[in-house]
């Protein structure tokens, strides 16, 4: 079968389509024949052997303790290898597939649309009435979260590049800051949450925006693994002493979350947003345009 998978070289890592074995499924695991996967940070960030993570596709095959698919379900979840014309993933990462739902929509849902969820829902604590920005509300992250803290009754304001303004406002922002023009840090709006899925603005920057007891949850982080380091040890030693918290986290892939965006997806409250679909035989190409930092939404491999 034909994935995508780094290989050393002189100048580093690089990408590129090669002839694999088909994965075999454990006992937990479902094997899928991909249709779509999307691409996040962290495809690019920890470059494993066989990257991608958010898939889509049919099951073709089940490992002995399995109950909860059988072959010819339509799935999406989590995997190991998502481009690939196959993959293994593990029963509890999956959920099935609504019929209204594309495939490629569905890919771009479960790292993205679960860190939004699990960031504003259960980290965030955020309710109906509470004031929440969101730095980076153009990215996977953040058009997920735009429309899913409308959906809990927040007054939303989403900062994102002059050319992303329309689209984040279609999306249910009652306040769009553009970050050429206004440093969202300096203006005197005061929120209860701040969702940051950037890393770009300091701390101390971020801490002034936010409300007496507000929250800045952090979904994103620099690029320097060094830098990552010192933000968390930072953040954490602030909230022993300050009744502002800085949290951050990484979303955890379950199937009640999943389920959740599907029922948000079928009210109308939830429409994943896609920047451009690539095929499998272009995936490095889609990496690296993800990586610059200027994607809008969600990028999807699609496999034919």
């Amino acid at each position: 079968m034909k994935a995508a998978v780094y290989r050393k070289t002189p100048a580093g890592k690089v990408l590129d389509l090669q002839d694999v074995e088909q994965p075999v499924p454990k006992k937990n695991d479902v094997l899928l024949r991909v249709s779509a996967a999307s691409v996040n940070p962290l495809d690019w960030r920890l470059k494993g052997a066989r990257p991608g993570v958010d898939v889509a596709g049919q099951v073709i095959g089940v490992g002995g303790a399995v109950t909860q698919f059988k072959n010819g379900d339509v799935v999406f979840g989590a995997c190991k290898g998502a481009f690939a014309e196959y993959a293994c993933a593990a029963e509890a990462n999956l959920s099935q597939k609504p019929e209204s739902v594309s495939f490629e929509h569905a890919a771009a849902l479960p790292v993205a649309g679960l860190t939004a969820l699990q960031g504003l829902r259960d980290k965030g604590h955020l309710h109906a009435g509470q004031k929440v920005l969101i730095n980076g509300a153009a990215g996977g992250v953040g058009t997920f979260a735009v429309q899913i803290a409308k959906a809990l009754g927040a007054d939303v304001t989403g900062v994102c590049s002059t050319k992303n303004i329309e689209l984040v406002r279609s999306l249910g922002a009652d306040r769009v800051i553009d970050y050429t023009t206004e440093d969202f840090t300096e203006t005197s709006e005061r929120y209860d949450l701040l969702l940051d899925n950037v890393g770009n603005r300091t701390l101390i920057a971020m801490r002034h925006v936010l409300r007496p007891r507000g929250k800045c949850v952090m979904a994103g982080a620099p690029k320097k693994l060094w830098a990552v380091f010192t933000r968390v040890l930072k953040a954490f030693a602030w909230s022993l002493f300050s009744r502002k918290k800085f949290k951050f986290f990484i979303a955890k892939i379950n199937r009640t979350d999943l389920t959740t965006l599907c029922e948000l997806i079928a009210a109308g409250k939830l429409t994943p947003v896609i920047d451009r679909r690539c095929p499998l035989a272009e995936t490095a190409g889609a990496l690296a345009y993800v990586e610059e930092g200027h994607a809008r939404a969600k990028v999807v491999i699609t496999v034919p």
